[in-house]
Protein backbone atom coordinates (compact mmCIF):
# COMPACT_ATOMS: atom_id res chain seq x y z
CA UNK A 1 0.00 0.00 0.00
CA UNK A 2 1.47 3.31 -0.92
CA UNK A 3 2.83 5.42 2.18
CA UNK A 4 2.67 9.15 2.35
CA UNK A 5 5.79 10.24 0.06
CA UNK A 6 5.07 13.27 -1.71
CA UNK A 7 3.51 12.63 -5.19
CA UNK A 8 4.75 14.79 -7.81
CA UNK A 9 2.58 14.05 -10.89
CA UNK A 10 5.32 14.48 -13.41
CA UNK A 11 8.79 15.67 -14.42
CA UNK A 12 9.48 19.42 -14.75
CA UNK A 13 11.18 20.69 -17.44
CA UNK A 14 14.34 21.20 -15.69
CA UNK A 15 17.93 19.87 -15.49
CA UNK A 16 17.82 16.77 -12.93
CA UNK A 17 21.04 14.52 -11.89
CA UNK A 18 21.50 10.78 -11.25
CA UNK A 19 21.69 10.58 -7.65
CA UNK A 20 24.71 9.37 -5.68
CA UNK A 21 24.80 8.53 -1.73
CA UNK A 22 28.09 10.45 -1.32
CA UNK A 23 26.21 13.67 -2.41
CA UNK A 24 23.19 13.36 -0.18
CA UNK A 25 23.99 16.28 1.96
CA UNK A 26 25.28 18.94 -0.36
CA UNK A 27 21.75 17.94 -2.27
CA UNK A 28 19.82 19.04 0.75
CA UNK A 29 21.99 21.69 1.09
CA UNK A 30 21.92 23.97 -2.10
CA UNK A 31 20.79 21.84 -4.20
CA UNK A 32 20.77 24.26 -7.49
CA UNK A 33 20.02 24.21 -10.11
CA UNK A 34 18.76 20.72 -10.19
CA UNK A 35 14.76 20.40 -10.18
CA UNK A 36 14.67 16.20 -9.82
CA UNK A 37 16.60 12.99 -9.48
CA UNK A 38 16.97 9.77 -10.95
CA UNK A 39 17.49 6.39 -9.10
CA UNK A 40 18.11 3.23 -10.66
CA UNK A 41 15.65 1.16 -9.58
CA UNK A 42 17.54 -2.32 -8.84
CA UNK A 43 19.37 -0.19 -5.99
CA UNK A 44 16.40 0.75 -3.75
CA UNK A 45 14.29 -2.87 -3.61
CA UNK A 46 15.35 -3.59 -0.19
CA UNK A 47 13.12 -2.77 2.41
CA UNK A 48 14.88 -0.78 4.93
CA UNK A 49 18.27 0.55 5.64
CA UNK A 50 20.12 3.87 4.90
CA UNK A 51 19.04 3.89 1.32
CA UNK A 52 15.84 3.68 1.71
CA UNK A 53 15.51 6.56 4.48
CA UNK A 54 17.73 8.43 2.29
CA UNK A 55 14.95 8.03 -0.74
CA UNK A 56 12.41 8.87 1.76
CA UNK A 57 13.60 12.23 2.57
CA UNK A 58 14.48 13.14 -1.26
CA UNK A 59 11.16 12.29 -2.27
CA UNK A 60 9.71 14.47 -0.69
CA UNK A 61 11.30 17.71 -2.36
CA UNK A 62 12.41 16.33 -5.45
CA UNK A 63 10.67 14.39 -7.96
CA UNK A 64 12.17 11.35 -8.26
CA UNK A 65 12.17 9.42 -11.66
CA UNK A 66 12.83 5.51 -11.33
CA UNK A 67 15.63 3.92 -14.64
CA UNK A 68 15.44 0.56 -14.44
CA UNK A 69 18.49 -1.64 -15.74
CA UNK A 70 17.25 -4.90 -15.49
CA UNK A 71 13.98 -6.18 -17.16
CA UNK A 72 15.26 -7.20 -19.56
CA UNK A 73 12.68 -5.88 -21.87
CA UNK A 74 14.25 -7.39 -25.29
CA UNK A 75 14.84 -10.78 -24.00
CA UNK A 76 13.70 -13.84 -25.34
CA UNK A 77 12.11 -15.38 -22.20
CA UNK A 78 9.17 -13.91 -20.21
CA UNK A 79 10.01 -11.79 -17.82
CA UNK A 80 11.16 -11.88 -14.33
CA UNK A 81 7.99 -11.96 -12.38
CA UNK A 82 9.86 -11.21 -9.03
CA UNK A 83 12.22 -8.82 -10.45
CA UNK A 84 8.73 -7.29 -11.72
CA UNK A 85 7.20 -7.51 -8.05
CA UNK A 86 10.25 -5.73 -6.08
CA UNK A 87 9.73 -3.15 -8.85
CA UNK A 88 6.08 -2.53 -8.48
CA UNK A 89 6.81 -2.59 -4.54
CA UNK A 90 9.66 0.12 -4.76
CA UNK A 91 6.78 2.03 -7.45
CA UNK A 92 4.17 1.50 -5.30
CA UNK A 93 5.12 3.55 -2.08
CA UNK A 94 7.45 5.79 -4.08
CA UNK A 95 5.17 6.89 -6.06
CA UNK A 96 7.81 7.99 -8.96
CA UNK A 97 7.30 11.04 -11.40
CA UNK A 98 8.88 8.39 -14.38
CA UNK A 99 9.63 5.10 -14.94
CA UNK A 100 11.78 4.00 -17.74
CA UNK A 101 13.79 1.24 -19.02
CA UNK A 102 16.17 -0.19 -21.74
CA UNK A 103 15.43 -1.14 -25.08
CA UNK A 104 17.73 -3.80 -24.61
CA UNK A 105 18.26 -7.52 -23.71
CA UNK A 106 20.51 -8.93 -20.22
CA UNK A 107 19.13 -12.27 -19.72
CA UNK A 108 19.16 -15.78 -21.50
CA UNK A 109 17.59 -18.39 -19.24
CA UNK A 110 18.15 -18.33 -15.87
CA UNK A 111 21.85 -15.85 -16.61
CA UNK A 112 21.86 -12.32 -15.86
CA UNK A 113 24.57 -10.10 -17.86
CA UNK A 114 25.52 -7.05 -16.76
CA UNK A 115 25.31 -5.65 -19.64
CA UNK A 116 22.51 -3.51 -22.04
CA UNK A 117 23.03 -5.58 -24.81
CA UNK A 118 21.23 -5.03 -28.57
CA UNK A 119 18.42 -6.49 -30.58
CA UNK A 120 17.83 -6.47 -34.01
CA UNK A 121 14.75 -4.63 -35.33
CA UNK A 122 12.55 -7.40 -36.91
CA UNK A 123 8.79 -8.21 -36.82
CA UNK A 124 9.37 -10.83 -34.21
CA UNK A 125 11.25 -8.64 -32.16
CA UNK A 126 8.98 -5.76 -32.08
CA UNK A 127 6.06 -8.25 -30.84
CA UNK A 128 8.14 -9.46 -27.65
CA UNK A 129 9.32 -5.66 -26.64
CA UNK A 130 5.67 -4.61 -27.34
CA UNK A 131 4.12 -7.71 -24.91
CA UNK A 132 6.77 -6.97 -22.52
CA UNK A 133 6.09 -3.58 -22.01
CA UNK A 134 2.36 -4.48 -21.83
CA UNK A 135 2.90 -6.12 -19.41
CA UNK A 136 5.31 -3.53 -17.00
CA UNK A 137 2.57 -0.99 -17.79
CA UNK A 138 -0.45 -3.46 -16.57
CA UNK A 139 1.55 -4.74 -13.38
CA UNK A 140 2.97 -1.57 -12.53
CA UNK A 141 -0.53 0.69 -13.47
CA UNK A 142 1.58 2.87 -14.90
CA UNK A 143 2.87 4.64 -18.27
CA UNK A 144 6.90 3.54 -18.87
CA UNK A 145 9.37 5.31 -21.39
CA UNK A 146 11.67 3.18 -23.29
CA UNK A 147 15.70 4.51 -23.81
CA UNK A 148 17.02 4.28 -27.34
CA UNK A 149 20.43 2.21 -26.92
CA UNK A 150 23.60 3.01 -27.87
CA UNK A 151 25.00 0.91 -31.15
CA UNK A 152 28.39 -0.70 -31.63
CA UNK A 153 27.35 -3.25 -34.63
CA UNK A 154 24.18 -3.51 -37.16
CA UNK A 155 22.20 -6.44 -37.23
CA UNK A 156 22.28 -7.68 -40.87
CA UNK A 157 18.45 -9.53 -39.89
CA UNK A 158 17.16 -5.73 -39.41
CA UNK A 159 14.06 -4.74 -41.43
CA UNK A 160 13.14 -1.59 -39.50
CA UNK A 161 15.29 0.85 -38.60
CA UNK A 162 15.57 2.22 -34.96
CA UNK A 163 13.49 5.46 -35.02
CA UNK A 164 10.33 3.44 -36.87
CA UNK A 165 10.81 0.68 -34.80
CA UNK A 166 10.59 3.39 -31.79
CA UNK A 167 7.61 4.85 -33.10
CA UNK A 168 5.96 1.62 -33.68
CA UNK A 169 6.11 0.44 -29.96
CA UNK A 170 4.88 3.81 -28.68
CA UNK A 171 1.64 3.17 -31.51
CA UNK A 172 1.12 -0.39 -30.35
CA UNK A 173 1.73 0.37 -26.65
CA UNK A 174 0.78 3.54 -25.95
CA UNK A 175 4.32 3.94 -23.65
CA UNK A 176 6.04 6.89 -23.83
CA UNK A 177 10.30 7.50 -24.79
CA UNK A 178 13.19 8.19 -23.21
CA UNK A 179 15.87 10.03 -25.77
CA UNK A 180 19.36 9.35 -24.74
CA UNK A 181 21.28 12.48 -27.03
CA UNK A 182 24.36 10.84 -25.95
CA UNK A 183 23.31 7.68 -27.46
CA UNK A 184 22.20 8.78 -30.82
CA UNK A 185 25.57 10.66 -31.01
CA UNK A 186 27.97 7.51 -30.08
CA UNK A 187 25.43 4.95 -32.45
CA UNK A 188 25.54 8.08 -35.12
CA UNK A 189 29.49 7.84 -34.81
CA UNK A 190 30.15 4.09 -34.39
CA UNK A 191 27.52 3.27 -37.13
CA UNK A 192 28.71 6.01 -39.86
CA UNK A 193 25.48 8.24 -40.05
CA UNK A 194 24.24 11.43 -38.96
CA UNK A 195 22.62 12.23 -35.70
CA UNK A 196 20.95 15.19 -36.75
CA UNK A 197 18.86 12.55 -39.30
CA UNK A 198 18.46 10.49 -36.64
CA UNK A 199 16.65 13.33 -34.13
CA UNK A 200 15.13 14.34 -37.69
CA UNK A 201 12.92 10.94 -37.90
CA UNK A 202 12.77 10.42 -33.82
CA UNK A 203 8.92 10.44 -33.05
CA UNK A 204 9.61 13.49 -30.31
CA UNK A 205 6.43 14.12 -29.67
CA UNK A 206 6.38 10.85 -27.47
CA UNK A 207 9.68 12.00 -25.68
CA UNK A 208 8.78 12.18 -21.71
CA UNK A 209 12.76 12.44 -20.58
CA UNK A 210 16.06 13.71 -22.08
CA UNK A 211 19.36 12.10 -21.00
CA UNK A 212 23.26 13.45 -21.37
CA UNK A 213 26.36 11.63 -20.38
CA UNK A 214 29.90 11.46 -20.85
CA UNK A 215 31.56 8.43 -23.25
CA UNK A 216 34.60 7.34 -23.96
CA UNK A 217 36.33 7.34 -27.37
CA UNK A 218 38.69 4.57 -28.77
CA UNK A 219 39.40 2.73 -32.15
CA UNK A 220 37.97 -0.08 -33.63
CA UNK A 221 40.60 -2.88 -35.02
CA UNK A 222 40.20 -0.70 -38.11
CA UNK A 223 41.86 2.76 -37.04
CA UNK A 224 38.21 3.77 -37.65
CA UNK A 225 36.84 5.94 -33.83
CA UNK A 226 35.07 3.91 -31.84
CA UNK A 227 33.22 5.43 -28.64
CA UNK A 228 31.96 3.72 -25.79
CA UNK A 229 28.81 4.97 -23.71
CA UNK A 230 30.58 4.99 -20.07
CA UNK A 231 28.56 7.88 -17.84
CA UNK A 232 32.40 8.10 -16.34
CA UNK A 233 32.84 11.62 -17.48
CA UNK A 234 31.53 15.32 -18.32
CA UNK A 235 29.01 15.48 -21.59
CA UNK A 236 31.35 16.76 -24.84
CA UNK A 237 30.67 19.98 -27.04
CA UNK A 238 29.14 18.12 -29.98
CA UNK A 239 26.87 16.37 -27.87
CA UNK A 240 25.77 19.70 -26.08
CA UNK A 241 25.41 20.85 -29.59
CA UNK A 242 22.89 17.57 -30.83
CA UNK A 243 21.10 18.35 -27.52
CA UNK A 244 20.05 22.45 -28.86
CA UNK A 245 19.28 20.74 -31.86
CA UNK A 246 16.75 18.07 -30.22
CA UNK A 247 15.13 21.00 -28.17
CA UNK A 248 15.10 23.30 -30.78
CA UNK A 249 12.50 20.43 -32.27
CA UNK A 250 10.91 19.24 -29.57
CA UNK A 251 10.72 22.05 -27.55
CA UNK A 252 11.78 22.05 -23.53
CA UNK A 253 11.97 18.35 -22.01
CA UNK A 254 13.36 17.28 -18.48
CA UNK A 255 16.81 17.14 -18.81
CA UNK A 256 19.15 14.74 -16.75
CA UNK A 257 23.31 14.45 -16.76
CA UNK A 258 24.37 10.88 -15.91
CA UNK A 259 27.58 10.14 -14.08
CA UNK A 260 27.31 6.62 -13.01
CA UNK A 261 31.66 5.74 -12.95
CA UNK A 262 34.30 7.73 -12.17
CA UNK A 263 31.30 9.80 -10.24
CA UNK A 264 32.78 13.43 -9.39
CA UNK A 265 32.41 15.98 -6.37
CA UNK A 266 28.86 17.63 -6.34
CA UNK A 267 30.09 20.74 -7.56
CA UNK A 268 31.46 19.19 -10.15
CA UNK A 269 28.29 17.67 -11.44
CA UNK A 270 26.30 20.73 -10.42
CA UNK A 271 27.83 22.45 -13.18
CA UNK A 272 26.61 20.43 -15.83
CA UNK A 273 23.46 20.77 -14.53
CA UNK A 274 23.67 24.52 -14.55
CA UNK A 275 24.82 23.96 -18.56
CA UNK A 276 21.67 21.93 -19.05
CA UNK A 277 19.93 24.51 -17.35
CA UNK A 278 20.95 27.12 -20.22
CA UNK A 279 20.26 24.91 -22.85
CA UNK A 280 16.57 25.31 -21.66
CA UNK A 281 17.07 29.11 -21.62
CA UNK A 282 17.87 29.00 -25.12
CA UNK A 283 15.35 27.00 -26.57
CA UNK A 284 12.73 29.07 -24.23
CA UNK A 285 14.17 32.53 -25.62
Amino acid sequence: MPDATHAFPHLPNLPGVGYKPQHFSEILADPSPVGWLEIHAENYMGDGGRPIAQLRVLAERFPISVHGVGLSIGGEGRLDSDHLARLKHLCDWLNPASFSEHLAWSTHDSHFFNDLLPLPYTDATLTRVADHIDEVQTVLGRRMLLENPSSYLAFAESTWSETDFLAEIVRRTGCGLLLDVNNVFVSATNLDYAPQGYIDAYPLDAVGEVHLGGHDEDEDDHGAPLLIDSHGREVVDPVWALLDYTLAKSGPKPLLVEWDTDVPDWPVLADEARRAASALTRVLA
